[in-house]
C-alpha cells in the first residue's frame, strides 16, 4: 500500500515535471535563437565599425594624394605636410610617399638609408590595380610596431607616379575593440585575408599575430555571413557570428562569439532551481503521502484487518471502535455493526440449536415409544394366532425403527449409503462373511434412506427364507455405484439353493416396487437364476448427495 501511495504522489508530480520540462525546452530553443541573432548582430556591428575606420583612412589617403607637394614630389614641403598630418591622426604613426620603384620620396619621419617598399605585397597590388589596398598583418620596417598596411596610388595621365603608404596601428585598433567592451565569456576577433588575427578580445596577448585554426580558415573567405557553434581556442564553447572578407567594403574578417555557458546561465540557474524545487516538492509529497497514508489509510486498514484476524481466531469480542468520519472509518463502523449482528445471530442460532436438539431427542424418544407401542399391539393382536406373520411384521418394524434411529442420530440430515445398508442388515448377520458390502460413500437424504432400508430388509428376509442366507454356505454380495446422478444397487445371492419366480406377488414384492417416492424415478429388475437371485434397483440422487469417497468394506 505504501508503494501505491508513493506511486500516486509521483503520478501527481508527473504533469508538473512534464510542464517544466516542456517550458525549459521551449526557453532553450528560444534562447538559442536569440543567441544566434545576437551573435550575427554583434559581428555586423563590429564589421561596420572596422569598415568606418578603414574608410576614414581611405579618405585620408585620397586627400594626401591630392596635395600638390605630393603629386609633384616636392620633398621638403611634402615632409612638412606629412609630418603635420600624421601628428593629428591617432590611429596611424607614419605616412610615406613612395616612388613606383619602391623607394621612399618623403615621409612624416626620417627615412632610414636603404629602406624600400618595393617587396611589399600591398605595394605591388596598389601599383598593379591602381586602387586602394589594405594589406595583411605586418611589422613596420621603420618603427618595428605591428600595423595593418594601407596603400593609395597617385595616378597621373593613367600612370602611377607615386604611392601613398601608411599603416593603421594594431595597438590602437586593439584598444578601440577593447573599449567597446564584451560581455564576460564572449569574444570578438579581427583577422586579415591570411587568417592572421590582428585584434581580439579577450586575451589579445595570446592570440594577436597567430593564425586562425585550419578548420575555421574557410570562414575568412566564405561567400556570405553565417553563424556556427564552435569550441574556441580558449576552451569556451561559443555561438559564432562571422563576416567574411569577400563582402564588398570588408577588408577584414570579423567574428563575434557568444559564450553558450554565459548565454544559458540564467536558464541553467532556473533549471537548477526548478530541479531543486521539484526534488524538495517530491520529497515533501512523499513524506506527506506516507504520513497521510499511514494516518488516514494504512492505520484504519490495519485495524480492520486485525479485527478480522482476531474474529477468525475466535476473539469474537474484537471491534474496530471506529466512527464513520470518512469512507474507511465508515467501513470499520459497518464491520462492527456486522460483527454485532453476527454475534446476535450466533446467539440466536445457539439457542435454536439447543431447542432443536431437545426436540430431536424428544422426537426420537417418542418414535421409539411409538414403535414399542406398535410392537406390543401387534404381539397382543396376532402373535399367537399368526406367529409367522407377526415375526415378519416385527422384523420389518425393527428395520424401520433402526433406520429411524440412524436418521434421528444424524439430526435429520440423512445418512450415508453404507450406514443405511448396514443398519438394514444388522439383524440378519448370523455368521462372518455371509454378506459382503462394496460401494461408494454416497450421502442419502431421509426420504431415500427409509425406503432403501425397507427394500434391503425385505431382500435379506427373503434370502433367509428362500435364498442363499438359508443355506449353510450361501452368501450375498451387495454392490452399488453412482453415475450421472443415479445410484445403481445390485443384490446378488450365491452358493444358495436354486430359486424360481414366485407364483403370486406377495406384500414384500409390492413393498419393494412401491417404497421409493415418485421423484426418485426408481426402477428395479429381478432375475431368478439357478445359482441365486439377482436384484437390481436404480434411483435418482440429488446432486448435493453426490460427494463420494470410495470404500471397500465387508460386513459379517
Amino acid at each position: 500500500m505504501r508503494m501505491k501511495l508513493v506511486a500516486v504522489a509521483l503520478a501527481a508530480l508527473a504533469p508538473v515535471v512534464a510542464m517544466l520540462g516542456y517550458n525549459e525546452y521551449a526557453m532553450r530553443q528560444q534562447r538559442g535563437e536569440e543567441v544566434r541573432v545576437q551573435a550575427a548582430q554583434s559581428a555586423r556591428q563590429a564589421s561596420s565599425e572596422v569598415e568606418r575606420i578603414v574608410e576614414g583612412l581611405h579618405s585620408l589617403l585620397i586627400a594626401v594624394t591630392s596635395m600638390p607637394s605630393v603629386r609633384h614630389l616636392d620633398v621638403a614641403n611634402c615632409n612638412d605636410a606629412l609630418r603635420s598630418l600624421a601628428g593629428k591622426v591617432p590611429n596611424i604613426q607614419t605616412i610615406f610617399v613612395v616612388r613606383p620603384d619602391g623607394t621612399p620620396a618623403c615621409g612624416s619621419i626620417a627615412i632610414p638609408e636603404g629602406a624600400t617598399f618595393g617587396d611589399r605585397d600591398y605595394f605591388k597590388q596598389a601599383v598593379e590595380t591602381r586602387a586602394f589596398v589594405v594589406g595583411t598583418y605586418t611589422e613596420s620596417r621603420i618603427t618595428g610596431r605591428p600595423v595593418l598596411p594601407l596603400a593609395m596610388p597617385v595616378v597621373e595621365n593613367d600612370k602611377v607616379t607615386a604611392v601613398v603608404v601608411s599603416g593603421m596601428l594594431l595597438d590602437w585598433l586593439q584598444n578601440r575593440i577593447t573599449e567597446r567592451g564584451v560581455t564576460p565569456g564572449n569574444a570578438v576577433t579581427l583577422a586579415d585575408s591570411d587568417g592572421r588575427i590582428v585584434a581580439r578580445v579577450p586575451l589579445p596577448e595570446k592570440f594577436v599575430g597567430t593564425v586562425i585554426p585550419d578548420e575555421y580558415l574557410k570562414l575568412v573567405h566564405a561567400e556570405e555571413p553565417g553563424i556556427v557553434q564552435v569550441m574556441s581556442q580558449d576552451g569556451t564553447e561559443r555561438v559564432l557570428g562571422y563576416r567574411p572578407i569577400s563582402l564588398p567594403g570588408s577588408p577584414l574578417y570579423v567574428s563575434a562569439g557568444l559564450s553558450t555557458g554565459e548565454a544559458f546561465a540564467p536558464i541553467n540557474r532556473a533549471t537548477m532551481t526548478n530541479s531543486i524545487g521539484i526534488a524538495v516538492g517530491a520529497l515533501v509529497s512523499l513524506l506527506l503521502a506516507m504520513f497521510i497514508g499511514e494516518r488516514f489509510l494504512l492505520a484504519p486498514i490495519s485495524r480492520i484487518s486485525e479485527v478480522m484476524r482476531n474474529w477468525r481466531d475466535g476473539k469474537t469480542n474484537a471491534r474496530t471502535q471506529m466512527s464513520p468520519s470518512d469512507e474507511l472509518h465508515a467501513v470499520g463502523a459497518t464491520l462492527d455493526d456486522l460483527l454485532d449482528e453476527l454475534d446476535a445471530r450466533r446467539d440466536q442460532n445457539e439457542k435454536a440449536e439447543e431447542a432443536r436438539e431437545l426436540l430431536v431427542r424428544e422426537l426420537a424418544h417418542r418414535v421409539k415409544n411409538g414403535f414399542a407401542l406398535v410392537q406390543a399391539i401387534a404381539r397382543q393382536t396376532f402373535a399367537k394366532a399368526e406367529p409367522e406373520r407377526y415375526h415378519s411384521f416385527s422384523d420389518r418394524l425393527a428395520a424401520l425403527a433402526s433406520t429411524y434411529d440412524l436418521i434421528l442420530s444424524k439430526e435429520g440430515a440423512g445418512s450415508s449409503m453404507h450406514e443405511v445398508v448396514s443398519a438394514a442388515l444388522r439383524s440378519h448377520l448370523s455368521s462372518p462373511n455371509r454378506i459382503v458390502v462394496n460401494g461408494t460413500e454416497v450421502p442419502l437424504p431421509s426420504d431415500l434412506a427409509l425406503p432403501l432400508s425397507l427394500v434391503i430388509h425385505e431382500l435379506a428376509t427373503n434370502a433367509i427364507k428362500y435364498g442363499s442366507l438359508g443355506a449353510e454356505d450361501g452368501r450375498v454380495l451387495v454392490d452399488w455405484n453412482l453415475s450421472e446422478g443415479r445410484l445403481r444397487l445390485v443384490w446378488r445371492e450365491v452358493d444358495g439353493p436354486p430359486v424360481k419366480a414366485p407364483e403370486r406377488t406377495g406384500f414384500g414384492t409390492v413393498l419393494i416396487g412401491r417404497a421409493f417416492p415418485a421423484k426418485a424415478k426408481a426402477d428395479s429388475h429381478t432375475e431368478y437364476r439357478p445359482d441365486g437371485l439377482v436384484f437390481e434397483i436404480s434411483f435418482s440422487v440429488e446432486p448435493t448427495a453426490a460427494n463420494e469417497v470410495s470404500i471397500d468394506r465387508e460386513e459379517a
